[in-house]
């Protein structure tokens, strides 16, 4: 009887949950923020070239043709093969081309948007982790502590974030020892560009949390005794990660505009593991040579990314602005 009794609770919470769930997708349909998103094409279309290049990257190793940074599976008689067109020596056909050294140039496309796309996303996550952090406290202790953040953030900004990139770049790169830098060379522009995009987190929540603690609920934390801490933490940051979200899909797209330009000047990605900077760099100097695909291809995956992830982030800094409403 208890067996029973066990699996029918077992059925109940599982009819439960899914009726929960049920709901949540039923709600998310009728809501306004999917109702804008269906009257957007243009957003939709980008959406979708965001998600197509994304499980690309993600699936590299199971979509690319082949390993283009696997030294057994080149073959420099294929170097400089046109699209479409059989090789002279060997007769293969490659969809894309191939580049001077008869990598794959779809493959290493799609391995050099995996790096792109990892280097920009952990770039935003510690400028976001930065930025918030600052912007917390100095909208909520403020004082000579929001003075200091502030007047950094000030001086930041006067400088283009791609110089101050490039100076803690060279900085770490000098820093590192000779025979680690191509193996730290990622770490280190993650770094570079993580600190040089903090400043628009920064303001933005110091911005909102100047509006948030003066409510009543932060007031009535501090009478119940929580610290400043808590306060900031579990009350005020989750009601200022709405315009978080929307700032960190721009800055995506300015990261890896930033990535490709680091990597482009020679001062990014290692030439072992190319990015899609790497890339254009290495097709530029076969351009004025005849061999246009070498480049064509990369900058066009490249302006594919970047364009879509920023009409994602205008659409969404409209569609959350309630003063559009």
């Amino acid at each position: 009887m208890s067996g029973t009794q066990k699996t029918s609770r077992q059925k109940t919470s599982r009819q439960e949950t899914s009726r929960q769930e049920t709901s949540r997708l039923s709600r998310f349909l009728d809501s306004d923020f999917f109702f804008d998103y269906r009257r957007a094409p243009v957003t939709i279309i980008a959406s979708v070239v965001v998600a197509l290049l994304i499980f690309v990257a993600v699936m590299a190793p199971f979509v690319a043709p082949s390993n283009p940074f696997d030294p057994t599976s080149i073959n420099l008689m294929n170097g400089f093969t046109p699209p479409m067109d059989p090789n002279a020596f060997t007769g293969e056909v490659f969809l894309l081309g191939t580049d001077d050294q008869g990598r794959d140039l779809l493959s290493a496309i799609i391995y050099g948007l995996r790096i792109s796309l990892f280097v920009g996303l952990m770039s935003v996550l510690l400028a976001m982790g930065i930025g918030v952090s600052l912007g917390l406290l100095a909208g909520y202790v403020g004082g000579w502590i929001d003075n200091v953040i502030m007047r950094c953030a000030d001086i930041q900004m006067t400088f283009p974030s791609i110089l101050i990139a490039m100076l803690i770049f060279g900085v770490m790169r000098g820093v590192i020892p000779p025979d680690l830098r191509d193996e730290m060379a990622v770490i280190v522009l993650i770094l570079a560009i993580g600190l040089s995009e903090w400043v628009p987190f920064a303001r933005t929540v110091r911005a909102t949390t100047l509006v948030e603690k003066e409510k009543e609920y932060v007031q009535a934390a501090r009478i119940i005794g929580l610290n400043r801490i808590q306060i900031m933490w579990r009350h005020i940051l989750p009601n200022v990660l709405g315009p978080v979200f929307v700032i960190s899909t721009i800055t995506l797209a300015l990261a890896i505009i930033a990535e490709a330009t680091l990597s482009f000047l020679g001062v990014g990605a290692p030439p072992t593991e190319p990015s899609l900077g790497t890339l254009i760099r290495i097709g530029q100097d076969f351009l004025f040579s005849g061999e246009w695909w070498i480049l064509l291809f990369p900058a066009a995956t490249l302006l594919a990314l970047a364009l879509s992830v920023n009409l994602l982030g205008d659409w969404l800094k409209d569609t959350l602005n309630p003063r559009l409403k």
